[in-house]
């Protein structure tokens, strides 16, 4: 059997401090799970620490995001990773690598076009505030009802996909809400579309301050939403 090789997108905005430790620690767990893989890390243009130093010293790929949002980085790095699998992970350690070999012997199973690094199946575990947590499950409640999938956890992006399913997407979202996207058009394209979940524990970001503004987040997810019910039922 041929192991698929991986591109890790890692999505960062002034995560000098995290990556230091954190790019190390993934190319020691990807080198534990295959020989073929490469680390991308898609930096914002308005960033203003020393993350292109540090990826340099580190010897990984580069890249500025070509477009706005935590979905124009999302969309920058399924541009350049060219592997069988895309494993993308934030670069705050709120996604821990310790997680990977897990997730990809997942995928590997061959059940699944997708495999989410899960909070919220049997053995996950969120350590993220009681406010963010109440809001997180509501919003995969009602996310989950929009899309049409059973998976517990479609807010986290954490996530290994097949890249011949994600690359040819053409995907909208400025913000978070791609990760509910990226799944309503996989599975458009593929209506046996097999999702799998891997608990993880989500730990908060070790340095430095979340990016996220809370009112564009409501906002995104709400235009989101009409828009993938339209999506959904409104096939030709």
């Amino acid at each position: 059997m041929k192991w698929p090789s991986i591109s890790a997108v890692i999505l960062a905005y002034n995560e000098a401090e995290n990556l230091r430790t954190l790019l190390p620690a993934i190319r020691q767990r990807l080198s534990s799970v295959t020989d073929s893989y490469e680390i991308i890390v898609v930096d914002s243009p308005n960033s203003s620490d020393t993350t292109a130093e540090v990826c340099q010293s580190h010897g990984v790929k580069y890249i500025l995001q070509e477009s706005k949002g935590y979905g124009g980085a999302f969309k920058t790095g399924i541009k350049y990773a060219l592997n069988d699998t895309i494993l993308v992970l934030d670069a705050d350690w709120s996604h821990d690598p310790k997680e990977i070999r897990p997730i990809y012997e997942l995928f590997t199973s061959g059940k699944y076009d997708l495999v989410i690094g899960s909070r919220y199946t049997r053995g996950g575990v969120s350590n993220d505030t009681r406010i963010a947590r109440m809001m997180s499950k509501l919003l995969n409640t009602t996310m989950r009802m929009v899309i049409g999938v059973r998976a517990t956890d479609i807010s986290n992006g954490y996530r290994l996909y097949d890249n011949s399913q994600l690359r040819p997407l053409q995907l909208q979202s400025i913000n978070y809400d791609i990760l509910q996207e990226v799944i309503m058009k996989m599975k458009i394209n593929n209506p046996e579309l097999r999702i799998g979940e891997s608990p993880i524990t989500f730990n908060k970001r070790l340095f430095g301050e979340s990016k996220r503004d809370l009112w564009e987040f409501v906002k995104s997810y709400i235009k989101t939403a009409g828009r993938l019910l339209k999506l959904r039922f409104c096939q030709p």
